[in-house]
């Protein structure tokens, strides 16, 4: 997925990205208002029965103070996608009952191939960059969500603050739908829990030994196609959408971090999402919660990377940022390669040291630079046979066991320092 991040920034997505600034992807014949700043894209297949409560959430929006928002201020684009229940003429209904929201439905027939998720969401994305390009507004935004997923009252508010506040790309917190949720079997439900607990574990050791100054705590994990948004301007930089058939949400995260965007993970963006057991897209949350479904069924163990792997490739990754910024990015360094501290890093990594300078001469960016190691890392196997995965129950107890130990020494340097 890595390869496939950093290939999408490339020449033959860019020119399909320059042809979406001269045509409307979708042939939408209305033009955005003056006063557009946010376009929002819904991909729909077949959701006629949650699609009206989901596009109502997108016509309630208010500001912070629940004052109703501008009229126009913000577009919603739905594309019905090889649909065979009443989905698109359930939207049109809302686009008629709710003039004050502009909602754009186009329904479409598409080729087996590229009826897949990854593609339905790249073409609802270039046309809302082709839309906000027309308005010649440097300060336009792209925001993401699904056809079963529900935004909260103040979504499109929390995605203009964060913007505003210097994010180029922002992803909300996804959470379950609570009955739905509740109805999962025992098992399951107290794996995907886990799993939860797990990955936020991991974004506070983070936070202790490789910090984003930018994406400031409290943070979460996710950039799911949900619940993100991205500047305009941003979505060109990264090269729009990546061309895959699935996780295109991930794919699309690493080429923001490639391009060196200022990526946010917002609490305020919330978005309910649904627990069918049944989804639309592999890789999605239907397939996690049905692995841990069958895993529940089997009475296995769900495996995960521990906590000390966690933690080394965190200081990995701390090391290798601080040997860009004090050698590839100082004016006066007196060295691009610091051939000494690659031989240490290499090791570090368990890389190569030839894929390692390679990757370093290669990236324009910290994480374009990251993201080339990762993968490096990946393909040499060396990493791996480092290291055993643990069931995730370990894993949790040992990273909070980790945290506490990073959170003493924290204090005791403190105190030093006083």
């Amino acid at each position: 997925m890595q390869g496939d991040c950093l290939a999408a920034i490339s020449s033959s997505s860019m020119a399909e990205l320059e042809d979406g600034r001269r045509s409307s992807p979708l042939g939408i014949a209305q033009l955005p208002l003056p006063q557009t700043r946010v376009s929002v894209i819904v991909p729909v297949r077949n959701e006629a029965e949650i699609l009206l409560k989901s596009l109502l959430a997108l016509v309630d929006q208010t500001d912070f103070e629940n004052t109703p928002l501008v009229s126009g201020c913000y577009e919603v684009i739905v594309l019905a996608n090889n649909c065979t229940d009443a989905s698109a003429a359930i939207a049109r209904r809302v686009a008629r009952q709710h003039p004050q929201v502009p909602i754009h439905v186009v329904e479409r027939s598409l080729p087996q191939a590229d009826a897949c998720i990854g593609r339905v969401r790249q073409l609802l994305m270039d046309e809302a960059y082709w839309r906000l390009q027309r308005l010649s507004c440097s300060r336009g935004i792209i925001a993401s969500t699904d056809g079963d997923s529900q935004v909260d009252r103040r979504w499109v508010a929390a995605i203009l603050q964060e913007i505003e506040q210097g994010a180029d790309a922002v992803g909300g917190r996804t959470v379950i739908h609570q009955a739905e949720r509740s109805a999962l079997d025992k098992a399951t439900r107290a794996s995907y829990l886990r799993f939860v607990g797990y990955r936020y574990l991991i974004k506070r050791l983070e936070d202790y030994l490789d910090p984003d100054p930018f994406d400031r705590s409290p943070r979460h994990y996710q950039f799911f196609g949900a619940n993100f948004a991205v500047t305009q301007q941003m979505y060109a930089q990264a090269g729009g959408l990546p061309p895959v058939q699935t996780g295109e949400d991930v794919a699309f995260y690493q080429s923001l971090i490639a391009a060196g965007a200022r990526v946010r993970h917002s609490y305020l963006m919330r978005v309910t999402t649904s627990a069918r057991p049944q989804g639309r897209a592999a890789l999605g949350l239907a397939d996690r919660l049905s692995q841990f479904q069958a895993l529940g069924q089997r009475r296995q163990a769900f495996f995960v990377a521990s906590a000390a792997e966690i933690e080394a490739q965190l200081l990995a990754r701390r090391q290798l940022r601080r040997y860009w910024r004090q050698t590839v990015e100082s004016p006066s360094s007196p060295g691009f390669l610091a051939p000494s501290r690659l031989v240490r890093l290499a090791s570090q990594w368990a890389v190569p040291l030839g894929d390692l300078c390679q990757a370093v001469k290669e990236s324009a960016t910290v994480g374009e630079l990251l993201l080339r190691v990762e993968q490096r890392q990946q393909a040499a196997g060396l990493w791996q046979q480092r290291w055993a995965q643990v069931p995730i129950e370990v894993a949790i107890a040992d990273l909070r066991l980790c945290l506490h130990q990073w959170q003493q020494r924290r204090g005791l340097r403190s105190l030093v320092e006083v």
